[in-house]
């Protein structure tokens, strides 16, 4: 397993409708293992896989937080949400492409997937709590939403310019480091 650069927001590829997965293949279960090894390594407990630069309809997460139960990742390709509930959730969310920025958001509280398995097979599962709102979450990335997205213009713009000076400062230490 190779671990992958995250993407850090704004990169116009985190904003970018994916391409569905086409055939589960050597290539898309490698992914799949990079990707999770990414996640895990981050620590996060989801990531899409616009989020490390391959614009496919493909996210991998796993909500075990407790260290004493064992890890359950999960791989998706090409999710669809066949239904939410009405009731909702409002969960602090973070992402891996927008460090350290934290804020509510709210989503169904319940919702229904129906996703590609690495085996081939059509999957369906109904997720609650944090497992819904990391699939909701994951699922936006592929259609080119953040959680920032859900906030106001300020906050979404005060977060971005944020992200603009980390990128800066990220980019200033690699040249510094290059120099050495």
């Amino acid at each position: 397993m190779t671990l992958r650069p995250i993407l850090i927001h704004p990169d116009p590829r985190l904003k970018k409708h994916c391409a569905p997965v086409v055939t589960v293949d050597d290539e898309i279960r490698k992914l799949a293992d990079d990707m999770l090894a990414t996640m895990y390594e981050a620590p996060g407990v989801g990531l899409a896989a616009p989020q490390v630069g391959v614009l496919k309809r493909l996210f991998v997460m796993d909500c075990v937080k407790d260290k004493a139960t064992a890890p359950a990742p999960m791989v998706m390709l090409n999710p669809e949400v066949t239904w939410t509930s009405e009731e909702t959730n409002v969960y602090e969310e973070g992402c891996l492409s927008i460090p350290d920025q934290y804020a509510e958001v709210t989503r169904p509280r319940e919702v229904r997937m129906r996703w590609l398995g690495l085996d081939g097979q059509i999957h369906e599962e109904q997720f609650d709590g944090l497992w819904a709102t990391c699939a909701q979450h994951e699922n936006d990335h592929l259609d080119g939403k953040l959680f920032i997205d859900y906030l106001g213009p300020l906050k979404r713009q005060m977060i971005t310019r944020k992200m603009e000076k980390l990128k800066r400062e990220r980019a200033r230490a690699a040249k510094d480091q290059s120099i050495l």
